[in-house]
């Protein structure tokens, strides 16, 4: 398991080659960065022949996400773990903690990113409110049945031609508009629950949630994130309670405890740093509140995880 020095890194486009090359010892020789801006996709036997395959947990700024023709991989989206083989597309919004830590030598398929620029004419919150799968706490992984593999692989497979024969920047139409087909097509088969559909609570509820996991290392109260909102503390709660039937408190609760068990799971962090890094608090006290959310102590979780 790759060890963290620093804070779960948050990767834009720019990044992305840097970090691949970083934690894999290679450097791709397909990607271009300024090509990267609004959209990358490429087939993963580019990638499945290198050794030590591993990407430690980071965050992103954008979406991405891979569907598997053959052989099988694990990605985690926050502390789950999810292994996953061919027929099945495992999509990733923004800000989420992931980690990439296995490709089978046999692997294929593919592998795409877009910024949400990509969508010009498209609210900033239509994907998360129209895909579920893209939700923050949603089920990531799609298994789609045979007939549905074909359209998809042919949707992917012509983005990639088209993606190698010219430059994304001038596509972008063309690129959003296989991406939204794509969705569609996969929509259908994505099992979700029922939520609210109260359209104003459950966009402010998505806006809060992607406030927390850009921001929980800045502010640690509810009435700062409604702030940034611009609506009164109790008016956040109540959106939040009709979308989850959890208060706004449960949620900034849940994205500190994330964090934090993230950094303890997988950092050089001791447990006091992490106190004071994450939550301001004493060790004695950032101990109390873990024990509070998860049962159990910080170090009874250390040597649970490890």
């Amino acid at each position: 398991m790759t060890r963290l020095n620093s804070n779960i890194p948050t990767l834009d486009p720019s990044q992305v080659t840097a970090f691949h090359a970083k934690s894999m010892g290679w450097f791709p020789n397909y990607v271009s960065n300024n090509k990267h801006r609004f959209f990358h996709i490429n087939q993963l036997k580019d990638v499945n022949n290198k050794e030590d395959f591993t990407l430690p947990p980071h965050r992103k700024t954008f979406f991405d996400f891979i569907y598997i023709t053959k052989g099988s991989t694990i990605r985690t989206k926050g502390l789950n773990a999810y292994e996953f083989g061919a027929g099945n597309i495992f999509f990733l919004p923004p800000h989420q903690i992931t980690e990439h830590t296995k490709m089978s030598p046999d692997l294929e398929g593919y592998f795409c990113h877009f910024n949400q620029a990509i969508f010009e004419h498209l609210p900033s919150n239509y994907l998360s409110e129209n895909y579920a799968f893209f939700k923050l706490q949603a089920n990531p992984l799609v298994h789609l049945p045979k007939e549905k593999q074909a359209i998809v692989e042919h949707i992917l497979s012509r983005m990639t031609t088209v993606y190698n024969e010219d430059s994304p920047s001038t596509n972008k139409k063309l690129f959003s508009a296989y991406l939204i087909s794509l969705f569609e097509e996969v929509k259908m088969h994505y099992q979700t629950d029922n939520y609210n559909s109260n359209k104003s609570c459950f966009e402010i509820t998505e806006r809060y949630k992607y406030l927390l996991s850009k921001n929980i290392y800045k502010f640690q109260d509810v009435a700062s994130f409604a702030d940034l909102l611009h609506i009164s503390p109790n008016y956040l709660n109540k959106c939040v309670k009709k979308s989850t039937n959890k208060t706004s408190h449960d949620l900034l609760h849940e994205m500190l405890i994330l964090e934090a068990k993230t950094l303890i799971k997988y950092s050089n962090f001791q447990i006091h740093e992490i106190a004071n890094k994450l939550c301001n608090q004493s060790p004695s006290n950032f101990a109390r509140f873990f024990k509070k959310h998860t049962g159990m102590t910080p170090k009874e979780y250390a040597s649970k995880a490890n």
